[in-house]
């Protein structure tokens, strides 16, 4: 007998208790959960970020250059003092810088740059037909742009193409809410598929 198996498929009925309403098989499941997640999250930084990129390369390769890092690392607990609080936000400061620094740039390419060169798109390919897809590109894009100018009263032409931009938002939002929806069905099959495969053993 796979005691493993036994284990997780007591496990995901205990969390599924939750549908019919809460109970303390429920919070126990749950709570072993979060307390395993933190306790294997915990022992992966340890491995990996304090051992392998800190603890080996310092003390046993002679890297000196980590010291600073790891000076930095240990006055982030001066906040526990309220006399060197302060020293705490000089790894603070650097951090947010260095992460701002890095993360403005990618952000600004993924979500601006990256979206404005998909956004135009020839309207007559290189073979010389006509891209339907561009256009329903442009019009979605022009459309969703006018519902947002408030410059002007939305009435006549520019109310009605206004009305057009609400349509593809519909679109946009049902469908992000549909694949929303679908990711949270795959994972209740999988735990469904493994309840009467590994556990219950009624399907093979």
């Amino acid at each position: 007998m796979d005691w493993g198996a036994v284990a997780a498929g007591l496990l995901t009925l205990a969390i599924y208790s939750f549908l019919y309403r809460d109970n303390p098989v429920y919070k126990f499941a749950e709570s072993l959960l979060i307390g395993l997640s933190i306790g294997y999250a915990l022992v992966t930084f340890w491995q990996t970020a304090i051992l392998d990129k800190l603890v080996y390369p310092l003390f046993s390769h002679g890297q000196l250059l980590l010291i600073v890092p790891l000076l930095l690392g240990l006055m982030m607990f001066s906040r526990f003092s309220r006399r060197l609080g302060w020293l705490s936000r000089i790894p603070l400061a650097l951090m947010i810088g260095a992460g701002a620094g890095s993360a403005i740039p990618a952000m600004l390419y993924e979500r601006t740059l990256r979206q404005v060169s998909n956004s135009i798109q020839p309207l007559v390919t290189a073979g010389g037909q006509f891209n339907f897809s561009g256009l329903v590109v442009l019009v979605g894009l022009l459309s969703t742009l006018a519902y947002f100018y408030f410059s002007r009263e939305h009435k006549g032409f520019l109310g009605s193409f206004a009305k057009i931009g609400t349509y593809f938002m519909m679109i946009f939002f049902g469908a992000t809410f549909g694949y929303t929806v679908m990711s949270r069905m795959s994972t209740l099959i999988g735990r469904v598929d493994f309840l009467l495969t590994d556990f219950l053993h009624y399907l093979k």
